[in-house]
């Protein structure tokens, strides 16, 4: 893209195929992993994170090693990997990584299915370990019905909490019902809040992990217990939860936000791999909602943006 603006910005052009330099290879992009931040970024958030135009978007994609660069083991190449989370420019049929962001895939695994994971597993799995989540705990997720929510919804669960998830619309409340979530909410609906203590039998919650913000956001978190944990890592709203310093101080709660899933290469591949693996092992199910042709990727936006898809929008070249 050349300029910021709507999904019509994002147009399909030809580049020069990427060479590897000392210490990368290149990936032949199979299926490629989209987020939120990503449209926000198109919008003009990009100006804020000192982007600089033209811009190729994406920043993870699942593929085929085809070549390797000076100083890498040959072994890399012909190899089926996750070129995982801060790769850069992987809205493109070939990718340029380092091998420091690369992540084998585990026999069995679908590159789909890997793209999937490629953000959402790791950042998931980190809040998971941070929250340190507990049997018979109360979870609240907001926008469970997410590429990550619907991740969060599962890895609560494992961990044998009571799990509510919020989301909006009859769809994707089944879909957080079918992952195995205790109560499905509409945050749609005047009053959803009461519901949630309903859903909990009257009894605060334990963990808020929201991945919405906003308005939303600020309403959950006067659902939390005194001394609960929250994760305020999400702004699919436009914008992350405004929380109360002196009220969280008072109540004694943990907070932890985005810059707490912001993860360094190695941290990155621990929490892949633990996610593709779980994932190979069929006891973690990403749900990619629908895919898109890479050449399609402003319809992709316009998906996520209408909040139309359930799970992931994965890009396929």
């Amino acid at each position: 893209m050349i300029e910021y603006g709507g999904p019509e910005v994002l147009v399909p052009v030809e580049m020069q195929d990427p060479a590897p330099a000392e210490g990368e290879v290149v990936v032949r992009a199979e299926a490629i992993d989209t987020i939120q931040l990503e449209t926000l970024i198109r919008g003009g958030w990009g100006q804020a994170f000192g982007i600089q135009l033209p811009y190729v978007p994406g920043g993870a994609a699942a593929g085929t090693v085809v070549s390797v660069g000076p100083g890498v083991d040959p072994s890399w190449s012909g190899r089926r990997v996750l070129a995982g989370a801060g790769t850069k420019e992987t809205y493109a049929e070939l990718v340029r990584t380092s091998t420091e962001r690369l992540v084998p895939l585990p026999d069995g695994l679908g590159m789909p299915e890997a793209a999937a994971l490629a953000h959402d597993g790791v950042t998931g799995m980190g809040i998971v370990e941070a929250m340190s989540i507990r049997p018979s705990e109360r979870v609240l997720i907001l926008g469970a019905a997410g590429g990550m929510g619907t991740l969060l919804v599962q890895l609560a669960r494992a961990a044998g909490a009571q799990v509510v998830g919020a989301a909006r619309g009859a769809q994707k409340l089944d879909l957080i019902r079918r992952l195995g979530a205790d109560a499905a909410i509409d945050y749609s609906d005047e009053g959803w809040t009461g519901q949630v203590r309903e859903a909990f039998g009257g009894v605060p919650v334990d963990v808020l992990l929201d991945g919405v913000g906003g308005t939303l956001g600020t309403e959950a978190f006067g659902l939390v217990a005194q001394g609960g944990r929250v994760s305020a890592h999400g702004a699919a709203s436009g914008d992350f939860a405004e929380l109360d310093e002196s009220d969280t101080k008072a109540r004694g709660i943990l907070v932890r936000g985005i810059a707490d899933v912001q993860f360094e290469a190695p941290e990155m591949v621990r929490l892949a791999t633990k996610a593709l693996d779980e994932a190979a092992a069929r006891r973690l199910h990403p749900v990619i909602g629908r895919t898109f042709a890479l050449a399609d990727a402003a319809d992709a936006h316009r998906a996520i943006a209408a909040r139309s898809v359930p799970g992931k929008a994965l890009l396929i070249p």
